[in-house]
């Protein structure tokens, strides 16, 4: 995903959504060439937008990521201003809900982990 200021999403990305910053190369003028952020065994990887004609603009990236508490980990994400975009669902299958970041990407958070039995 691309953020137009990488570092503050970087930031918020931990606050908000609990993501734990794995590796940040940073790049001219305060900007981020590349970011690893890590969630539980998964990895999402960032940086600062290269201009209007980069095709990961700001605002249309969307990840999915597997929780264990979907509802403590969806008021943390609340109480740090994402907006909620998907309320909260619960299924036999697992339990949703979406989120805009900061910059407008969209995040899903769930507790269904592909391939494993829901426990």
């Amino acid at each position: 995903m691309r953020y137009r200021d990488a570092p503050a999403a970087i930031e918020w990305l931990e606050r908000a959504f609990g993501f734990e910053r794995h590796v940040v190369y940073e790049g001219a003028g305060g900007t981020v060439d590349h970011a690893e952020l890590r969630y539980g065994e998964g990895l999402v990887m960032l940086g600062s937008v290269r201009g209007e004609d980069d095709h990961r603009l700001p605002g249309r990236g969307w990840a999915y990521v597997a929780v264990e508490d979907i509802q403590t980990h969806h008021d943390r994400a609340k109480a740090a201003g994402a907006e909620i975009v998907g309320a909260l669902e619960v299924h036999d299958y697992g339990s949703f809900y979406g989120a805009h970041d900061l910059e407008g990407n969209l995040w899903s958070f769930g507790t269904y982990r592909p391939g494993r039995p829901e426990a």
